[in-house]
């Protein structure tokens, strides 16, 4: 699904180069290499401010204390997602309130956000699913007239964009998730929220040094949640080929596209007019039961696949509490059963995409 040893081996004397000149520096917490990092990709997503944190789980944490999340407060957002975003919420002592998604896009449906507002709602917090944005045009008029901020989730999403504007014009805090499988990867884990509010910004920089800005005086309650300088050093040389890598994953996914059109038995991804899709995913829905038999079958032939997610978040043990059953969520809960995404990376060789191909196809016996 990802090879992290062929990107290096192709950027290794740049790597290498970036991360000497740091050691050699002594300067490993933040620093101008983190700073000039912070800018470029702020720069990239259409935000004014980057605020470079230690992992995309962090980025959605100190963006909901920004807003003041607490207690209380109730926060809306998909099930159908990776763990941190609810997680986050309930860390703070708040209540993810779960809104089931589109089965198009498997990103936030804004009719069953709007079911879901109460007096008690502070946030709206969708996901950009696999690449692509969720409705964001939709979202942002709910949110306005709800006088709701949105936190938008782009751990998946960075380059993506939606009617020419990049993901961080979107919403009030957008975050991102520099893990190494990530479109943008560091050598760890590493993550940043964009902002184009000043004030948020200021806040965000004490919340992610302990409350303070490196004294021993803290205005607030807060973290040590800063990016290392090694980990801004090889992003920093990654971040130029981002473009081209992107492109590389929509190329493969159209190859995929082509291959898969006549097949009745799977569904193919649908990138929606509107969307600059970054293919973080090629995910497939295949219907009838018939996944877990597709995956077992390309496993046999080589070929690596992921289930993102195998169970929908209101039916897991550590959300029972909020009383989520079967069958209140049915397409976060059908997306489960149906999804599986192949290798999409850019250095997928056109060799091993054409085996990929063959293979899924091979398994509808086309």
């Amino acid at each position: 699904m990802a090879d992290l040893r062929a990107q290096y081996a192709g950027l290794k004397a740049e790597i290498d180069g970036a991360v000497s000149r740091v050691l050699e520096s002594g300067g490993f917490i933040l620093g101008d290499v983190v700073a000039d990092l912070e800018a470029e990709v702020a720069g990239l997503c259409g935000a004014e401010h980057g605020i470079a944190v230690n992992s995309g789980t962090d980025a959605l944490l100190l963006s909901l204390m920004a807003l003041g999340v607490g207690p209380g407060d109730e926060v809306i957002t998909p099930p159908f997602t990776f763990v941190a975003t609810a997680e986050t919420i309930a860390l703070l002592g708040a209540t993810p309130v779960f809104a089931d998604i589109e089965p198009t896009t498997f990103n936030l449906d804004p009719d069953r956000v709007t079911e879901k507002i109460t007096s008690r709602t502070r946030a709206l917090l969708p996901v950009h699913l696999f690449g692509q944005l969720a409705d964001m045009e939709t979202l942002t008029r709910l949110g306005a007239a709800h006088d709701l901020p949105l936190i938008g989730d782009a751990a998946q999403a960075i380059g993506s964009a939606q009617r020419g504007r990049p993901v961080g014009r979107w919403s009030a805090l957008t975050t991102l998730s520099f893990y190494p499988t990530k479109n943008l990867g560091a050598a760890g884990d590493g993550g940043m929220v964009l902002t184009s509010d000043a004030g948020l910004a200021e806040k965000l920089r004490y919340l992610r040094f302990h409350g303070s800005k490196g004294t021993y005086r803290y205005k607030y309650v807060g973290l040590c949640s800063r990016l290392d300088a090694l980990q801004a050093a090889v992003l920093s040389v990654k971040l130029p080929h981002l473009a081209a890598w992107n492109e590389a994953r929509r190329a493969n996914a159209g190859f995929y596209d082509a291959a898969f059109a006549d097949l009745p038995g799977l569904r193919a991804p649908r990138c929606l007019p509107e969307n600059l899709h970054t293919y973080h995913q090629y995910t497939l829905r295949v219907p009838d039961g018939g996944r877990d038999a597709l995956r077992g079958f390309l496993r046999e032939r080589g070929v690596g696949s992921g289930v993102f997610y195998p169970e929908p978040l209101h039916l897991q043990e550590a959300y029972a509490h909020l009383g989520g059953r079967e069958g209140d969520f049915p397409e976060s809960e059908r997306a489960c059963r149906e999804v599986l995404s192949l290798p999409i990376m850019p250095e997928l060789s056109e060799p091993q995409r054409e085996h990929v191909a063959a293979s899924v196809r091979a398994f509808f016996g086309a």
